[in-house]
């Protein structure tokens, strides 16, 4: 298939990666990796004063528009795809001061992004550690006889980032006293009934949360009865 007419870049100088073995027009060297054709002939990158420039694959936009940018002449490289019957955009060719300078920005870009993304996560693992601790408070006022550890251990749990438990909805952040109670409903559930022996052993969820409700009222039940003083 015979290639189409190469197409005039609306943005800069064209370059091709040509399909075929080509040679250039004025100093007959070749086969050329990159050429330029100017009035319908190849020519070497040498022979069209474009010799100094080095090649920027394509893949990293920031990169490449800022060695554009930071580049006083530019072009860019195409290459036909016969399978696609078109040019491809294959990457631009800079000048190798300019690409240092548009790496060095995209570093400081690349830093400046990690130190915020570690400025965000120190926030989220302080706002994290605020809403346990204020879930653990009020399942201690309402379980005034729940252990400490185990209170910390359900709030934790419950108001876990990206877990989309109780503790992380609406009410549980609010507080309301039916997430609580949900929350240190489904704890005593699974850890101090047999539950989830009852659901491996083939038992249908209903039944066995009717099996174990007697077990779970008696624990909530003790929790709420607040400690004897001294």
């Amino acid at each position: 298939m015979t290639p189409l007419p190469v197409p005039r870049p609306s943005d800069g100088l064209l370059v091709v990666q040509p399909v075929r073995r080509k040679h250039c027009a004025a100093c007959r060297r070749g086969p050329l990796p990159l050429l330029v054709l100017e009035e319908g002939v190849p020519r070497c990158l040498d022979c069209a004063d474009l010799g100094h420039l080095v090649f920027l694959p394509r893949g990293d936009t920031a990169l490449t528009r800022r060695s554009r940018e930071e580049s006083a002449l530019s072009a860019v490289v195409v290459r036909f795809n016969r399978r696609r019957s078109r040019y491809e955009r294959q990457g631009v060719l800079v000048e190798e001061a300019a690409l240092a300078r548009a790496e060095q920005r995209c570093l400081a870009d690349a830093e400046a992004r990690r130190r915020r993304r570690a400025r965000d996560a120190r926030r989220r693992a302080a706002e994290d550690i605020r809403v346990t601790d204020a879930f653990a408070v009020e399942v201690l006022r309402l379980f005034p006889a729940c252990p400490p550890d185990r209170a910390r251990a359900m709030a934790a749990h419950a108001s876990l980032r990206g877990s989309g438990r109780v503790g992380r909805s609406a009410s549980g952040r609010a507080l309301s006293e039916a997430a609580v109670t949900s929350a240190v409903t489904a704890s005593v559930r699974h850890l101090d009934t047999p539950y989830d022996r009852l659901l491996m052993s083939g038992v249908a969820r209903p039944e066995a949360r009717r099996r174990i409700r007697p077990a779970v009222n008696s624990v909530l039940r003790a929790w709420r009865e607040p400690e004897p003083h001294a």
